[in-house]
């Protein structure tokens, strides 16, 4: 069995997302043998997702868990959620830092107004 690094660690210090991609695919590499294709890894995203909507319903919404699982399992599963995107992005080479800033660039240029004037987001602030 192989020694715990950084890579099991990463509270040690913040990673950065290029970082995260940088990890997740020395995982992969190390421990995962290869990264799934691209369409399995979109089911294992789904199924992941579902997962994700299964302890938010529960946890926020009107139903209850069953004799198993509780919400301590979202961190984990967001974990899962993003693990599994990243894989994605290495695997289709999208570097998810330049397409995080400019997503958010687009939203600020399209929505920097229009968020703060919608009376019904606004209204009981």
């Amino acid at each position: 069995m192989k020694k715990l690094t950084e890579i099991e660690k990463p509270g040690i210090a913040p990673l950065t997302v290029k970082a995260l991609q940088t990890a997740v695919d020395k995982w992969i590499k190390t421990y995962g043998v290869r990264y799934f294709a691209e369409m399995t890894n979109l089911a294992v995203l789904m199924e992941e997702v579902g997962e994700l909507a299964r302890i938010i319903s529960r946890t926020y919404g009107e139903q209850s868990f069953k004799g198993t699982g509780s919400a301590t399992e979202l961190g984990d599963e967001l974990a899962d959620v993003l693990l599994v995107l990243v894989c994605i992005a290495n695997q289709t080479g999208v570097d998810l830092e330049a397409a995080i800033s400019k997503n958010l660039q687009k939203k600020t240029a399209r929505d920097s107004r229009r968020h703060r004037n919608n009376p019904k987001l606004t209204s009981g602030l």
